[in-house]
């Protein structure tokens, strides 16, 4: 039986590959080759942080929600917006901002980790 490759091989063999033909071309199929690569580094991230996990795990512990195994990340975040326009949470609601903000680490430590405020909040830099 053939050994199965990891997602990860595949996306960085991908991307080797443009990064390999991006001098060769030029305009159009340039760019698209760089936006290619960039959207494979975006994957790469995210497979390997798993930052919906994250963010479940945050809105989870500040909803009170750890032991309730249903409770998906879409069901999490609809619960956390009913409650902020029903006025039941605020910004000064204790745990609110913290489990928020770990949140948003998590997705922009993937979507754009090089964002001079993720550097600075995450002491990267």
């Amino acid at each position: 039986m053939a050994e199965q490759i990891e997602a990860a091989a595949l996306i960085e063999a991908v991307a080797g590959f443009l990064a390999e033909v991006e001098g060769t071309l030029s305009g159009r199929r340039a760019f698209h080759a760089k936006v290619a690569q960039n959207a494979l580094a975006i994957v790469a991230r995210e497979l390997a942080q798993q930052p919906r996990d994250a963010e479940r795990a945050a809105l989870a512990g500040f909803l009170g929600a750890d032991s309730r195994a249903d409770a998906g990340l879409d069901a999490l975040r609809a619960e956390l917006c009913g409650r902020l326009r029903a006025g039941q949470l605020t910004a000064e609601t204790p745990g609110l901002l913290e489990a928020l903000q770990v949140a948003v680490m998590a997705k922009v430590a993937v979507d754009n980790p090089r964002y001079a405020t993720f550097k600075r909040l995450s002491g990267g830099g």
